[in-house]
Formats: C-alpha cells, sequence, structure tokens
C-alpha cells in the first residue's frame, strides 16, 4: 500500500511520454496509471497472492478450487491500494509539483479535477472492501488497517512532521501477504506474521535509499526524510541495520525448507554485501542506486521463491 509505496521509481513517478511545456506528454491511460501508483498496485498484488498461496498450501486447500477466493482478494486488495494510493496523490497534491518524480501526476498538472480524484479513491476502496467481505471479515479489517496507516498515520500524520515517516508507512506496506493470508485462514497462521515482519522490515532500507536519490527534492518540498534530516552517513548505517534485521526471518520460516533458508540468507547478506561493494565509488547517490535496485530485486525473487519451493 504505502511503502509497499512501492515498488519501482517508474511506476511511482509516472514521469513517461516526451516533454512539452516542461513536463511529460502523457496519455489518458498513463496518468490514470500515475493517480494509482501501478507499481505499487503491482508489488502489492505479488506479497499478496503470495500469502494466498502459502495458506492454501499449508491448510490443504486447493488452489484451484478457491480460484474466486483468489480473485475475489486479488481484486479487492488491489483496488483498495489503489483506492489509497490516488487519495495520496489528492493529498499531496499541493507538495508534489515541488518535486521532480512527482510533478506530472495529473492531480498537479490539473487534467482531473481533485473532486474526481477523491470520488474515484473512495469508489475503489469501497469497491474493494465489498469483494474483501466476499472471503473473510479477518481480511476486510486487515485491509482497512491498510488503508487507515496509509492514508491517516502516514500521509496526514507522520509524512510531513516527523523523520519516522518511513517506518510509519511501512505498516501499511506489509499488510497485503496477511491480507491474502487472510482471505483464506482468518487464524493467520505464525507464518503471515512473518510475513508481515519481513515486508514491515524491507520498506525502510528500500525507501531510505530511494529518500537519498530524492534528498533535495523532499528537502523541497519539506518532507524529514531520513537522508534530509540527518544525512547520508546516517542514513547508510540505518539501512544497514535495517537489512540485519532481516537475516533471522528465514528461520522462521522452517516450514519453507532448509534450502529456501538458505537462499534466503545469501540475498539478505548480498544486499549488506552490494552496500559494502558499492562504498567503492565513494559515491552516496549511486551507493543508494545500486541499494534500490537490490531492493526491488530482493522483494520478488524472495516471494517467488515462497511460491516455487511449495511446488518442488
Amino acid at each position: 500500500m504505502a511503502n509497499s509505496r512501492a515498488f519501482s521509481e517508474a511506476g511511482i513517478e509516472g514521469n513517461e511520454g516526451s516533454l512539452k511545456n516542461g513536463l511529460p506528454s502523457t496519455t489518458v491511460w498513463k496518468d490514470f496509471m500515475a493517480l494509482i501508483k501501478v507499481g505499487i498496485v503491482n508489488s502489492n498484488a505479488i506479497t499478496t497472492f503470495t500469502g494466498i498461496w502459502l495458506a492454501l498450501h499449508f491448510t490443504g486447500k486447493g488452489f484451484f478450487h478457491n480460484l474466486d477466493i483468489v480473485f475475489f482478494t486479488l481484486v479487492g486488495s488491489s483496488l483498495i491500494i489503489a483506492g489509497s494510493c490516488s487519495l495520496n496523490n489528492y493529498i499531496d497534491r499541493d507538495i508534489d509539483h515541488l518535486m521532480e518524480r512527482t510533478k506530472s501526476r495529473p492531480t498537479v498538472t490539473g487534467k482531473v479535477k481533485p473532486v474526481m480524484v477523491a470520488i474515484m479513491s473512495f469508489a475503489f476502496i469501497s469497491g474493494g472492501t465489498l469483494l474483501l467481505l466476499l472471503t473473510t471479515k479477518t481480511a476486510v479489517l486487515i485491509g482497512l488497517v491498510g488503508v487507515f496507516s496509509y492514508v491517516v498515520l502516514y500521509t496526514l500524520w507522520t509524512k510531513r512532521r516527523f523523520v519516522s515517516n518511513t517506518i510509519v508507512g511501512s505498516i501499511s506496506g506489509a499488510v497485503p501477504p496477511l491480507i491474502g493470508w487472510a482471505a483464506v485462514d482468518a487464524n493467520l497462521d505464525p507464518m503471515a506474521w512473518v510475513l508481515f515482519l519481513i515486508m514491515f522490515i524491507w520498506q525502510p532500507p528500500h525507501f531510505y535509499a530511494l529518500a537519498m536519490r530524492r534528498a533535495e527534492e523532499y528537502r523541497a518540498a519539506g518532507v524529514p526524510m531520513l537522508p534530509v534530516v540527518k544525512g547520508f552517513k546516517v542514513t547508510k548505517i540505518h539501512t544497514y541495520v535495517w537489512i540485519i534485521l532481516l537475516i533471522p526471518l528465514p528461520f522462521l520460516l522452517p516450514a519453507l525448507g532448509t534450502p529456501f533458508i538458505a537462499f534466503a540468507t545469501l540475498l539478505n547478506l548480498g544486499w549488506i554485501a552490494v552496500g559494502v561493494y558499492a562504498n567503492k565509488f565513494k559515491d552516496d547517490i549511486k551507493w543508494a542506486t545500486l541499494m534500490f535496485v537490490y531492493s526491488i530485486q530482493y522483494l520478488t525473487i524472495l516471494f517467488v521463491a515462497m511460491v516455487i519451493v511449495t511446488l518442488i
């Protein structure tokens, strides 16, 4: 949702097209994709699906016998995430013009009326909630917690006030696999909470890297991201600490097997190794870029691997 604020800069920024009047020319479809932050929606669909898949696998329920649950959950969660993201755009339209990566959003350019964005946002959230109601009440509750944490706790409260905004925003970004699991098994096995922790802890190092690359833009917009407030050196230290916190988590998933634990551990150590290697360039932006790219690949590979090991 939030921070699962995504996922790739291409999905978040929406700066496609050739320049016209200093801004990229866009189509209605591209504007819509930028409005809902399609990169975030897509990345969360991956983690939601993994939650669904593992819940079906470990509860002994067949995947093809529960395609309705899979459909309702994926579409429902995607709708509430898209609605939350467009609502974020609606709220932040007063500062988005100050940042290169957000200045071409339709809420900034005026191509879409703010009231229409608000109506669409609540319609998506309502529609997604109704679809999740066709699964379990627990999935609905978790989905709404994600919406509240992203829109209220992150966007309205902490984003412009506290350097801890990234950590607060990580709550919403961590709920998709919980939604997926809860849609199948409302009791939420401990494994589901480990997936939540992986998502929660992954987000700070991911977004710290992005914030380093866009530090001056965040500074101009008055958003107190860690690199803006504490500097790059402190941000790097925090990044390593969060990655280290990921290292024990694969060992809490013994049901996925020793090969998976070993593979996930290598991914975690690899992330640290990339940071150490990138230091040799003596370029903080290049360091942040390599760490950002690795973080994207890390999450996709890890969650896909969770599905693959259950098929072997």
